[in-house]
């Protein structure tokens, strides 16, 4: 089964794996804890930071709020995890407002200019990249490679088949907010922290 999943992603997803020439990778957001990143989120730097490092693009912008209770941004989490690897702080943009998929490309959006390529996990790509289409991004994706469960591959489908139809956002915190006021400024840098 896990081949066979596989080999479809790889065939559905073929023409939006990486090339030469971007202007931005994005990071997704996925959970922090504590000021460290999730293993979704570790997965998804890691993934960026080899893109980086291949010369990909020469920016790397991370997506993702603070959960209830939250100290850390995901997205200054990320940043942080980067920069502790290696990519300059002037490399790296930290949006840390978002709550979803919409927002992360929707906040990040003033910022990004040219092709970007959006970084996220396999089963969560071809949604991401719909909506970065519908927001006017010129957005192409790398699938972070895992084994994800069938639930997480239905879940994603069934959220797309949902946009498809050109139906409102899901309810439970898929609603869709404005940007920041502040939000044609510098998203920001990464935090001081742990």
């Amino acid at each position: 089964m896990k081949r066979v999943r596989g080999l479809l992603v790889g065939l559905l997803l073929t023409p939006a794996l990486a090339q030469p020439g971007y202007d931005w990778i994005v990071v997704l957001g996925a959970a922090q804890y504590g000021g460290k990143p999730s293993p979704a989120l570790e997965r998804r730097l890691e993934t960026a930071l080899a893109l980086y490092r291949q010369g990909l693009a020469p920016r790397v912008a991370v997506a993702g709020g603070k959960g209830p209770g939250d100290r850390f941004s995901e997205g200054e989490v990320g940043c942080r995890y980067l920069e502790t690897r290696g990519v300059p702080k002037e490399a790296l943009l930290c949006e840390g407002e978002s709550q979803n998929t919409y927002e992360n490309l929707l906040f990040l959006k003033p910022h990004l200019g040219g092709k970007v390529l959006l970084v996220t996990d396999a089963p969560h790509l071809p949604r991401a990249l719909f909506l970065a289409r519908l927001l006017g991004l010129k957005a192409e994706g790398h699938p972070v490679k895992g084994p994800y469960p069938l639930g997480y591959w239905l879940k994603e489908t069934l959220y797309r088949l949902w946009l498809y139809l050109g139906l409102k956002p899901l309810p439970g915190g898929h609603g869709l907010r404005s940007p920041p006021p502040d939000a044609s400024g510098n998203p920001g840098t990464p935090a001081k922290g742990p």
